[in-house]
């Protein structure tokens, strides 16, 4: 009998635990799928944006092809017109007319009037593009002086971070990260991230390369960024957005009582630094 106790109370186990690696690789799937899925989204727009730019440029060479064809249809006609006149009779230069009558031609000004709006749409789209790129270039930090910097902003919280290799996690701020690999050759990092009990690997993070993902209590990515990668260690930074969901929702909604504005005025006035700011030291 105690042995039969034994044998069922290790099928119990050994069932736990499957149910348990089940529930945690359908999550893990799951969190994948979504990461494809966004991966995805970005992919179809960045082709939408180009197919768009390639359709434009097509019809400016259209365009220009028809104004070719037409100028040279006019100088053949000069040329023909130059050709049967009679010799020792003066005529006029058809250059001025054939000018005025360029201008004064419709179809002229319509085809310049839609190569202007297309010249403006393609200016405007290339701005978009390099006011993006410019914007996503200045939010990442690459010393810790810049990282000072973006603190001062007062928008989100960062937590400075040297990581070495090991099997442990360590927590900074919303993620626990775990160094997997460093290669000093090619400048990248192995990782596994702890998001709100979720284990997800992150392979080949480049440095410079921010990771978004997004806690539960946060409708706004965190992201990670290594700036530095050294033999078994990395350094880096974690931020997250200073305030989350229902903070920003109180904060939008306007208070009529004047007692509790207060109140929040005083504890404002008391309340600590965030952990963030705490670790960030000024520069040296």
């Amino acid at each position: 009998m105690p042995e039969l106790a034994s044998v069922a109370g290790s099928i119990v186990r050994f069932r736990s635990v499957v149910a348990g690696l089940s529930a945690l690789v359908i999550a893990a799937g799951g969190y994948a799928f979504h990461e494809h899925n966004v991966s995805k989204q970005l992919v179809e727009q960045n082709s939408a944006v180009t197919s768009t730019l390639n359709a434009t440029r097509d019809q400016v060479n259209a365009l220009n092809t028809k104004l070719d064809a037409m100028t040279a249809e006019r100088a053949a006609d000069k040329a023909e017109t130059s050709t049967h006149s009679q010799p020792g009779v003066y005529r006029k230069p058809m250059m001025a007319a054939a000018t005025r009558h360029r201008i004064d031609d419709p179809r002229w000004k319509k085809m310049q009037g839609q190569l202007d709006n297309q010249a403006k749409q393609i200016d405007a789209t290339r701005q978009d593009l390099t006011s993006a790129r410019t914007e996503l270039q200045g939010s990442i930090a690459t010393t810790h002086e810049e990282l000072v910097l973006l603190e001062k902003k007062g928008e989100r919280s960062y937590y400075e971070f040297d990581l070495d290799k090991t099997k442990q996690f360590q927590r900074e701020g919303p993620v626990g990260v775990q160094l997997r690999k460093a290669n000093t050759k090619h400048e990248y990092a192995d990782l596994d991230m702890l998001i709100d009990d979720l284990r997800v690997s992150k392979k080949h993070v480049n440095i410079y390369e921010p990771v978004f993902f997004y806690p539960a209590d946060s409708k706004t990515p965190a992201e990670l960024v290594i700036n530095k990668i050294s033999k078994d260690h990395i350094h880096g930074y974690v931020s997250e957005p200073k305030y989350k969901g229902a903070e920003v929702e109180a904060k939008a909604t306007p208070s009529t009582n004047i007692e509790s504005v207060n109140g929040n005025d005083s504890q404002a006035a008391t309340a600590k630094p965030s952990p963030g700011r705490q670790r960030l030291e000024p520069p040296k």
